[in-house]
């Protein structure tokens, strides 16, 4: 059982975030909550905030924090959350890191810690132009870390695997590029709380031992 069970995964794209956020969910009943899920979820469920979110995305704009931060809260107060939850991808800023903790406030939680997977520049590379995907299932597959049994292949489903074009060099520099403009602040910003805690280790055995004595 887990003491610390409301958490925050944060890394560059590419660090693991999805890949140990899944490790942990298969032990421990907890609530996964990924921004890009939440954000496709009320737009197709068509509520106030995905009909707000919708019509700035179809002008190209940018969906405001305060969205964010409120499909987040509304996630957050969903039953399943009471057995603890990852927020994969959101915070990105400070300024969502407090509106955050305006929304945990009002619904009398609070965070127990703040993961930060620290990876280095050249294996995030690696990893992200080495990435591919399951058109049918979306499993995700690493043809460096973690390939498929059968190239090209799909372990879970058998159907075929492709790399996104948004998996190129180019795009993967210019996203770690944003990763350490945007969000790296809040590295140090919750690091003054007492709440960081930050793995630099590589193997995935025992990132799982480190991660799980430090959640027990």
């Amino acid at each position: 059982m887990l003491k610390k069970k409301n958490l925050i995964f944060v890394g560059a794209p590419g660090a693991g975030k999805g890949t140990f956020s899944a490790m942990l969910l298969e032990d421990h009943p907890m609530a996964h909550i990924s921004t890009g899920d939440l954000l496709r979820d009320e737009v197709k469920r068509d509520t106030k905030l995905g009909r707000e979110a919708a019509g700035l995305m179809k002008e190209g704009k940018l969906v405001p924090d305060e969205i964010i931060a409120g499909m987040v809260r509304d996630r957050l107060a969903q039953p399943d959350c009471e057995n603890g939850f990852i927020l994969d991808g959101f915070p990105r800023t400070i300024r969502q890191a407090e509106l955050l903790e305006e929304a945990l406030s009002s619904l009398g939680k609070s965070l127990d810690r703040v993961v930060y997977f620290k990876v280095d520049d050249d294996t995030i590379l690696k990893r992200l132009t080495a990435r591919l995907n399951c058109k049918k299932c979306g499993k995700i597959y690493n043809k460096l870390f973690m390939p498929p049994t059968v190239e090209g292949v799909c372990d879970v489903c058998g159907d075929t695997l492709y790399q996104r074009p948004d998996d190129s060099l180019e795009t993967a520099k210019a996203r770690l590029e944003v990763f350490y403009k945007q969000t790296s602040p809040l590295i140090d910003y919750y690091r003054d709380r007492g709440l960081l805690f930050e793995i630099s280790e590589l193997d995935k055995d025992k990132i799982c031992a480190a991660l799980t004595a430090e959640l027990e």
